[in-house]
Parts: C-alpha cells; structure tokens; sequence
C-alpha cells in the first residue's frame, strides 16, 4: 500500500519534506564542506565560573513531556538563578513544528533562542532540510538531555497479539485491515525526529515498510492519546506521560519501551540558536550548567517522585500525577499483563553520560535520516556535525562546574551500538550499517 502523506500539526507532510530538502542540502552543501552526584555538593565557587555575563536573559522552549524536566527543574529549583541567569523563560510548544518555527524565528522576532529538542531537528534546521524555504539557520547542540525513555504503544484492538518487539503478527493483522479497505496508521511527532527513527526501525526490523505497508502520520504528542481513542491511528511512538496515560484510559498498551530496541539510546537534546552562543559565551555556559545540576538532580531515585510532581504542574505537562510518577520511578506496567519493576531501559538524566552529547549518536541520526530519504546521501555528515555539535562548550561547562572525571568522556564516540535486530552501529563506518539494512528509500 501507497504511504499517505498526513499531518496533523504544523509539521510539513513527510514526503513534501523529501522532495523539498535538495534545494536546501545544495545552499549548505559548501557551508558545510567548510552515578552522578547531587548539586548540592557543587560549590558556589566553581558554579560562578569565570567571564561575566552578556546577558541574564534567554527565551526556551519545551514541548510536555517528561524529557524536559531538567528545564522543569532548572527553573522551578532555582538552577538557572544560582547560575545568574535570573531572567529564563521556559516556554511551552504546541508542537516540534511549532519549537521549529520559533527557533527560525529567535526571541528577537518574538520566537525562542534555544530549545527541549529532538535531537536530529538541530541539524534539520541547520542544514535547511525542514526550513521555509529551506533556509539554513545555524545551530548548537549543547548537551543531550536524556537517554531511552520513550515507547511504542498500539491500540487495543491488538490487545489478543501482546505486541512487543516482534511485529510479525502485527504486521499480518495490518496487512488484514488493510485489505478490507480500513485506514493503517503509525503517529510519530515529526518528520526525522527521534520518534520517527524508533518506529520506523521496529517497522522495517518486523518487515513493516513505514512508507508503503502503513501511513506514517504527524501528531503532536500531547494529542497522541486522544487521536487513538477515535481510531486514528493503530501505533504511535511517543515520550512519557502519553503511553502511561494510554495505558491508565484502557485505550492501548505499551508494546516496547525504545530503550529495548537500542540500550541506552540517545534521545532529546538541548540545543540553540548559533547567533545566541556566539554572543553570549558565558551565558550560554550558564544556562548549560543549570541544566546539567537539574540533570543530576532528576536522575536520583530520592528526587524522582517530587520530580513527577514538577511535571504534572498546569505550567509544564498539565497531566495527572498518576500518569507520571510510576515510570518516572522506573516501574513499567506496559498494560498487557507485562510489568517490570526498575527497568533497565527507563529514562536516564545524568547516569551512564545521558548529558553527554556524543558526536557517534548524532551520526547515527544523520545516516539514519539518509536511509529514509530525509537528507541526501552526499551530505557530509562529519562536517555537520562539527559544525553543529559542540561538546567542546559542554566540557567547559562539566570543567567550571567540578563534574567528576568519570562523567566526562574521554572521547567523543561511545563506540559500536548493537540494536535489538543483532544490527550493528559503528561510527568508523556507517555505510556499512547502511549496507546491512534490508529497507531503505536509499
């Protein structure tokens, strides 16, 4: 079956967005050739820094989803303040497309200077691949805000399969709706984001095109829930509170939480506009290291359920308490009979170097955006990534912030990564990943 190009936010419609990146990857293509410890024993002295600051002032965004607690946190326990950075807005998104807009925009232009973010949608805007006109806007990628934590939930009508990580039976149950002239749809929240890449992996891994054998469609997510309950869609890949709170309404169950799919995976990033950073060094360091506390502060189990509390606020999730704190904590009851207690694959802040921006995990994104049509298979990535991660501002900040030496590092590629299908990763040779998949639009 022909893939649908749907959405429904402001997101461009997938295969529009393919066919719309060649103009932009051209205008860029010579630009770019060109376990942690609590905050509390942080001393003031080593979070003051050195160099004052040009600016207190920055407008960030977030869409409502428990990967943006650090900012939830760095806000709300005074992190960003202890830093001097007194005059943070922390802003809610309605959608990526919408967290997209704003950051073309700048708060100059009444948008935002940096945002909660996928962490491949830095490099889309960057490289003008999903850009009006596609228009590069240049952009840092600071730190990476979380690892794993995200899910693939279905609907209930599935509930007698027990859908997890295998989608031979799901695929054959598509496959039979499909053939009766009923709709097969998978949500994701934007085009080559983090969830789009989880679902289409599963997808593809079961033998499931997500192009030609369901309709892959645009959702945000805190209108996930609401669009599976009138039958919108069959599956959906999104972050907490949405699978939890599927779960709870009895509409569906978690098939897998993406942590299964690629251990320790990583997931948003916190990123910014080039013109903010380049102006405001300091600031920029400032802000990171409030995050970074705020990091270490949500990752101890002692802080988790307070943590679950911050985010259920009107302000930042506005979802009920119970939606959150249990997965939070670590405890997944997937809604199919399945539960685990202090999973392995729950959401990691700052444990196993979750905060670190790994040039090797941006890489894997890039030529995974490539296997699926999103960007151009003679993009450079090594030169957009250079250009576009800057972990050398996240060491300054660990360095002024006396992170401990194990929380640093050494390199910037956490070497091979092995997937749930036996798929290997190795950022020495990411065309031979590529040559080892079945499915590509390459």
């Amino acid at each position: 079956m022909k893939s649908e190009s749907k959405t429904v936010n402001n997101a461009k419609p997938i295969n529009t967005q393919r066919r719309r990146f060649i103009g932009g990857m051209a205008a860029i293509a010579g630009a770019t050739s060109m376990g942690g410890f609590l905050p509390s024993i942080i001393s003031s002295a080593n979070a003051a820094g050195s160099g004052s600051l040009e600016t207190k002032s920055a407008k960030l965004g977030f869409i409502a989803l428990t990967d943006a607690a650090p900012l939830f946190v760095a806000l709300e326990k005074g992190f960003f303040a202890k830093h001097g950075m007194t005059d943070v807005d922390v802003l809610k998104q309605s959608s990526w497309g919408t967290t997209r807009d704003n950051l073309v925009l700048g708060s100059q232009r009444n948008g935002i200077d940096g945002a909660h973010i996928l962490t491949p949608m830095p490099y889309l805007i960057a490289s003008g691949a999903m850009t009006a006109n596609n228009i590069p806007v240049p952009m840092y990628i600071l730190a990476r805000l979380n690892l794993a934590g995200q899910c693939i939930s279905v609907g209930r009508e599935y509930n007698d399969l027990k859908v997890g990580l295998d989608t031979t039976a799901f695929g054959q149950a598509l496959s039979a709706k499909r053939a009766s002239g009923s709709a097969v749809n998978a949500a994701m929240t934007f085009p080559g984001g983090t969830h789009d890449m989880w679902i289409r992996y599963w997808l593809a891994a079961g033998g499931i095109d997500p192009d030609r054998d369901i309709s892959t469609i645009v959702v945000p997510p805190a209108q996930m829930v609401a669009n599976m309950r009138v039958g919108s869609m069959d599956t959906f890949c999104v972050c907490e509170p949405w699978n939890q709170q599927l779960v709870n309404q009895g509409i569906g169950y978690t098939a897998n939480t993406t942590g299964e799919i690629w251990h320790n995976h990583p997931e948003k990033a916190f990123a910014m506009r080039a013109d903010y950073v380049d102006a405001n060094p300091n600031s920029t360091k400032a802000l990171l290291k409030a995050i970074m506390e705020a990091q270490m502060y949500c990752e101890e189990p002692a802080n988790r359920r307070e943590v679950a509390e911050i985010c259920s606020r009107r302000r930042w999730i506005h979802a009920p308490f119970d939606d959150i704190v249990d997965r939070m904590q670590g405890n997944f009851d997937y809604g199919n009979g399945k539960v685990i207690e202090n999973h392995p694959d729950q959401m990691r802040y700052w444990k196993d170097h979750a905060s670190y921006p790994f040039k090797s995990h941006d890489l894997w994104f890039l030529t995974e955006n490539k296997r699926w049509g999103y960007l151009p298979t003679s993009l450079d990535s090594s030169a957009l990534i250079d250009q576009v991660n800057r972990e050398d501002i996240w060491r300054a900040a660990a360095l002024e912030l006396g992170v401990d030496a194990a929380d640093i590092p050494a390199t910037s590629s956490r070497g091979v990564e092995t997937f749930f299908d036996g798929k290997v990763f190795d950022p020495e040779n990411p065309q031979a990943y590529l040559d080892s998949l079945t499915m590509t639009r390459l």
